[in-house]
């Protein structure tokens, strides 16, 4: 019988909580940028330090890249919990993917300040903010994620122009670009900038023991105090996920929920295969027909 067919309980449809069947108090592999469920792999562990050693250290522009799903994001979020706002102000541009015109102005709205008027009237508001957080011993962060999808390359130059804001002795502005692979390439064309990346990372895909720790940790982040995947159900995860975060949440999210369908007490290699043949293959196919 296919999982699909599996589910014809309406009731089973319409309620697709699956936390009290487990133990668990909440959902562990929502694919969310929550930082409490930001597992500390040595990977993520080396990718935080040096993102932080840029920040800290106000070297300008700090790079880090990985694969679909790799969990920058949730890095980032987690890195900026560990910025106290006494000393940091921070602006996040999720979404750079927006008109050429209106790119400086989300980040002065990102950073609370008016968005509107000239670009030169938008640097000037820009240059007076970062002397005033300069005086008051508070340094400013711009964390760009999902750097790739800048349209054109000239809002590149709209960010190395905001490396120009600095003293004699120190950056008056730290830029974080998060973004896929592609992103290093793009930068890779513009001289001007690429020189001006201090730091640079990637982030590589779990291997099979770090996504056991990553499966372990987050259902005890969600409140699990009993053993649910099997071992070897775990390591069906790795070679079916191959080690890539979002998958793994993906996966092990649809396992708990056809789990608790089939009333099941521990998620078993075979139903981890028949979710990844039947379900994700399928939305797979889906997403590229």
């Amino acid at each position: 019988m296919l999982l699909v067919d599996a589910v014809q309980d309406q009731s089973l449809i319409q309620d697709s909580a699956y936390e009290s069947h487990w133990g668990l108090r909440l959902r562990p592999f929502e694919n969310v940028p929550d930082p409490k469920f930001y597992v500390a792999s040595a990977k993520h562990e080396a990718a935080m330090e040096r993102m932080l050693y840029g920040i800290h250290a106000r070297k300008g522009i700090v790079m880090l890249t990985g694969e679909i799903g790799s969990g920058k994001t949730l890095l980032s979020r987690a890195v900026i919990l560990k910025l106290p706002r006494s000393r940091y102000e921070i602006g996040l541009v999720s979404n750079p993917a927006i008109p050429g015109n209106e790119f400086l102005g989300e980040i002065l709205f990102q950073l609370g300040l008016d968005p509107h008027g000239t670009r030169v009237e938008q640097l000037r508001r820009m240059n007076d903010q970062l002397l005033a957080n300069y005086h008051r011993g508070v340094d400013t962060i711009v964390v760009v994620d999902e750097a790739q999808t800048i349209e054109h390359d000239r809002l590149f130059e709209e960010l190395r122009l905001l490396s120009n804001f600095q003293l004699n002795d120190r950056f008056l502005i730290t830029l974080v670009l998060l973004g896929q692979p592609e992103l290093r390439d793009r930068i890779a064309r513009i001289p001007q900038l690429a020189q001006r990346v201090a730091i640079r990372h990637h982030i590589e895909c779990l291997n099979r023991t770090e996504t056991k720790a990553y499966i372990l940790a987050r259902l005890a982040a969600a409140g699990s105090e009993l053993p649910i995947f099997s071992p070897s159900a775990i390591s069906s995860v790795y070679h079916r996920t191959g080690g890539v975060c979002r998958l793994i949440n993906s996966l092990c999210d649809l396992c708990l929920y056809f789990g608790r369908v089939s009333r099941s007490r521990h998620i078993r290699p075979s139903l981890v295969e028949k979710v990844a043949n039947e379900v994700l293959h399928r939305r797979d196919n889906t997403a590229h027909g």
